[in-house]
């Protein structure tokens, strides 16, 4: 552990092993719903996943039976009989923030769904690079139950990743989607038994860190500009990113380690 997440009071656990960061969200008896001070830990942990050169892949999960199971109700109650708050004022503070790290960091960012996810939990579990789920687990866009509507990026990502009509049907009815489902929607990468989730995940982690980081922020990059260019901007969006990844040393090394039959050593710059 790191020296500042060492104590059982941290809302965010945070582990840098073998050049993988483990950010676990740590409210287990709330099933990780955020509040305020945990959604702040988590985002100077993805500053820090940014900045430290030696952070080459980010794994995101929940500590206890489930992920994330969105806002902690508790905090956005109104005073007595005083007029309900503006919910606007958290999204923009707790959610928004996180949702931005995430998509901007030029590093892989592999979630691991270990339990229910739901609301902003699911959401969260979409907007990142590579998400495998438990068998167990499960997702809900429980947002109309209380008369309001997905933030967290989720109606931007799952009409995206899952179809209008999936999309719609997540949101008007807020019914459980199974992991399964969500594999076969294109919500998540993959689903495996909740005994193997952390060796599964972790292990992939691992071994995107020590692949090329800058080809993957790189390609990322690419990726996240596409939802709104044209072609032809997409086209020379890769032109410049392929210079930019062509004047990188771990480019140079795996052009060397191709020409010698050897693996590559990369160094992630």
């Amino acid at each position: 552990m790191t020296p500042e997440t060492t104590g059982a009071e941290a809302l965010v656990l945070s582990e840098l092993a073998e050049g993988v960061l483990t950010l676990t969200l740590n409210r287990p008896g709330v099933l990780n719903s955020f509040n305020r001070a945990m959604a702040g830990e988590l985002q100077a942990a993805l500053a820090r996943a940014a900045s430290d050169p030696a952070v080459r892949a980010v794994l995101l999960t929940g500590s206890g039976r489930g992920f994330c199971a969105g806002q902690d109700l508790q905090e956005v109650l109104p005073e007595g009989d005083g007029p309900m708050p503006d919910i606007s004022v958290v999204v923009r503070a707790s959610y928004n923030p996180i949702i931005r790290a995430i998509r901007t960091l030029e590093k892989p960012v592999v979630c691991a769904v270990n339990g229910i996810a739901a609301g902003a939990g699911a959401n969260l579990a979409f907007a990142c690079d590579l998400t495998i789920a438990a068998e167990e687990a499960s997702f809900v866009e429980s947002f109309s139950k209380l008369g309001l509507i997905p933030d967290t990026s989720g109606t931007f990502f799952v009409p995206r990743l899952a179809g209008a009509q999936r999309a719609t049907g997540m949101f008007f009815l807020a019914e459980k989607l199974p992991a399964r489902t969500a594999k076969e929607w294109g919500l998540i990468w993959d689903v495996v038994p909740l005994a193997e989730l952390a060796e599964t995940t972790t292990q992939l982690a691992r071994q995107l860190a020590t692949q090329a980081t800058r080809g993957f922020g790189l390609t990322k990059r690419a990726m996240d500009r596409s939802w709104t260019n044209t072609l032809d901007q997409q086209l020379e969006v890769e032109a410049d990113a392929m210079q930019e990844a062509g004047r990188t040393a771990d480019y140079e090394e795996g052009v060397r380690a191709f020409l010698a039959k050897r693996k590559p050593e990369y160094r992630g710059a």
